[in-house]
């Protein structure tokens, strides 16, 4: 070990008399480790905001959806009709709220101001079932949507676009040449991903029904009482919708149910198979590094024969030659390593601060977990004993006598 210590002060004093050779050659690990480091902080801080999505809904959430891979039997009709909700909602002994979650772009008009928003059909619900609640004035009622009222609760970005001053709540709107009024103001929520949540009108389903017709094709959001019995509620929505739509044997059902964990299960594995892509490309980058080392030290020992003669004349072992080679090439993927993830850490800031400003106000900031910075340097330090074994064995191998007649 103290051989080790001790060929250290050697081998960065070699690798400072040929620095540019030394930067040049380990900018494939510098390359490799800055990808895995800001990839990894980027896709880190995109599983924080999934899951803190998921988590802020609850472990009671469940979605049913419409399955269109189900259509690939052209004489099927894709349904799901409001009616289907209900009928989950009566007959199942674990949902205890549902609301159909319809949706489509439309102009708001207040006086002479207009804006383009996303006008939101739900059943009153929705509050519970989303967890995102009126911060100003009420939400919609069961009787909103009994006698299909026209009223509507609205965004805050709805609020500024359409410059309602003072208290928006009792205000007028029109929708579709509609006129609403406005009961209530949701509490702010951000961008998910570009997608504006204070950017939307939200009216009684029933009535959104009466203006555009019935809706063939619905998702809904449900909310189970006890999410222990998680796996029961799955079974039990399935049951209820089968006897709605009867399966044939080898056909795919035309609806489909998610539970909160399976929705974060799909984050985790699709952000997992890009992380194991990107895995890849950088392990074949370090590989093409390590060759470099090698090609390097085997430079290195070619240039420096006399002296490893010299060496040994003075006395120095195998074992010591073999040292200070090895260290050499460990310090400069090591020293790779290092510079790799300052660079990866710079470059994950700055691709979470663009994706603030072009897309997502609320990304979290770049965070780069111990474990990536570890298996950089596990893999910097493997790369240095790997390649730079060869160089080291024949610098350790050369005859002293030979070695001190090389010119």
């Amino acid at each position: 070990m103290k051989v080790l210590f001790d060929s250290i002060p050697i081998a960065l004093h070699a690798l400072r008399t040929n620095l540019v050779r030394s930067l040049l050659t380990v900018l494939g690990i510098i390359i490799g480790v800055a990808a895995v480091v800001g990839v990894v902080s980027v896709v880190q801080g995109l599983q924080h905001l999934f899951t803190t999505q998921m988590q802020g809904v609850g472990a009671t959430y469940v979605l049913m959806l419409p399955n269109q891979t189900a259509d690939e039997d052209h004489n099927r009709r894709i349904q799901l009709l409001y009616e289907d909700g209900e009928a989950v909602l009566e007959q199942s002994q674990e949902i205890v709220a549902l609301t159909p979650l319809w949706q489509r772009r439309e102009q708001v008009q207040a006086g002479k101001k207009s804006w383009n928003s996303k006008l939101v059909a739900v059943s009153p619900s929705y509050q519970e079932i989303t967890n995102h609640f009126v911060d100003r004035g009420r939400f919609l009622t069961a009787r909103d949507q009994r006698t299909r009222s026209k009223v509507a609760v609205v965004g805050r970005k709805v609020v500024l676009e359409l410059g309602l001053t003072g208290n928006p709540v009792g205000q007028r709107i029109v929708l579709s040449d509609a006129p609403f009024t406005i009961v209530g103001v949701m509490e702010e929520k951000g961008q998910t991903l570009g997608d504006d949540q204070d950017d939307l009108v939200i009216v009684p389903f029933s009535t959104a029904e009466r203006m555009f017709g019935e809706q063939t094709v619905l998702p809904f959001a449900m909310q189970a009482g006890d999410a222990e019995r998680m796996d029961r509620v799955k079974d039990e929505i399935d049951e209820i919708m089968r006897r709605r739509y009867p399966v044939k044997k080898g056909k795919a059902p035309t609806w489909r149910v998610m539970l909160q964990s399976e929705m974060l299960d799909m984050v985790n594995k699709v952000l997992g198979a890009f992380t194991g892509v990107m895995a890849g490309v950088v392990g074949f980058s370090l590989l093409v590094a390590g060759i470099g080392i090698m090609n390097i030290m085997l430079v290195s020992v070619t240039e420096r024969t006399r002296e490893i003669g010299v060496r040994k004349a003075l006395g120095a072992t195998r074992r010591m030659i073999a040292s200070q080679f090895l260290v050499e090439a460990m310090v400069l993927s090591v020293s790779g390593g290092l510079l790799g993830v300052v660079v990866g850490w710079l470059f994950g800031v700055g691709g979470t601060a663009a994706i603030r400003k072009l897309l997502i106000d609320d990304y979290p900031p770049a965070h780069v977990p111990l474990w990536a910075v570890g298996l950089s340097f596990v893999f910097c330090t493997l790369i240095g004993v790997g390649f730079g074994s060869y160089p080291a064995a024949k610098a350790a191998a050369l005859d002293p006598i030979d070695a001190l007649r090389y010119e």
